[in-house]
């Protein structure tokens, strides 16, 4: 693998996807920063020595988000809105608009690769999961302004639309890639969610990139870079 020469923020690293993005990154030996909600949360998770790493904010913050941007070179967006708990923002405030913000100050400050976990079928509006919120539709809405924002030239993104998010070890399955959003049904390791998307940091073929990701049969992977050069850019 190559190096990454530059720190990666990791937006959302305290959730369950992002707790994998942060241990890909650690595995490769990339520099990161943490942009979380609680210090406690992420000093439980990862230990007292990423003190250092933190800052604490929301995406609802322009000068928090404005704060932790300013340590990185490219974003990694695992951020996600809780669309169970009716206490929780709406997908609106964070799906859509909370990234939007992040996507737009890390562009205003010069940040040069942006990487977002979205979601499958967020093109599919009859979709069941619309019925929280939109919340499929938010996200595509915020995909869209990240394309928008990250296709000039100097800049790049990649944005991962994984299949239902499951738990366990990475490189265990086939992976199985798609464009257009035609892929309607399948799960995915967030672990393995993870090493896409870190993968995809120094991968030309994956800049400018909007796949579909699911898992295939049990069979144990020893690299998974080459599977970008079979999808076409958008």
């Amino acid at each position: 693998m190559k190096n990454f020469n530059g720190t990666i923020l990791v937006a959302g690293a305290t959730g369950r996807t992002g707790l994998w993005m942060v241990k890909s990154l650690q595995t490769h030996h990339i520099d990161y920063h943490l942009f979380v909600r609680s210090g406690a949360k992420a000093i439980e998770l990862f230990g007292p020595e990423i003190v250092d790493k933190l800052t604490l904010g929301t995406l609802e913050n322009p000068e928090e988000i404005k704060a932790a941007v300013s340590h990185a070179m490219a974003i990694i967006c695992a951020v996600g809105g809780n669309v169970t708990d009716p206490a929780s923002p709406p997908p609106s405030a964070i799906d859509r608009d909370g990234i939007i913000r992040l996507a737009t100050i890390a562009k205003e400050e010069g940040v040069k690769r942006f990487i977002l976990v979205s979601s499958l079928s967020v093109t599919k509006p009859e979709h069941p999961l619309n019925k929280y919120g939109q919340v499929l539709t938010m996200k595509l809405e915020a995909e869209n302004e990240v394309r928008r924002l990250f296709s000039e030239a100097g800049f790049s993104y990649t944005i991962l639309r994984p299949g239902g998010l499951t738990e366990g070890s990475p490189l265990q399955h086939a992976l199985i890639f798609g464009t257009g959003d035609t892929i309607t049904r399948g799960s995915i390791r967030r672990s393995n969610v993870a090493e896409v998307a870190v993968l995809s940091l120094f991968n030309k073929n994956a800049h400018n990139l909007t796949f579909e990701i699911i898992e295939g049969k049990e069979s144990e992977q020893v690299s998974i870079e080459q599977l970008f050069t079979y999808i076409d850019n958008d």
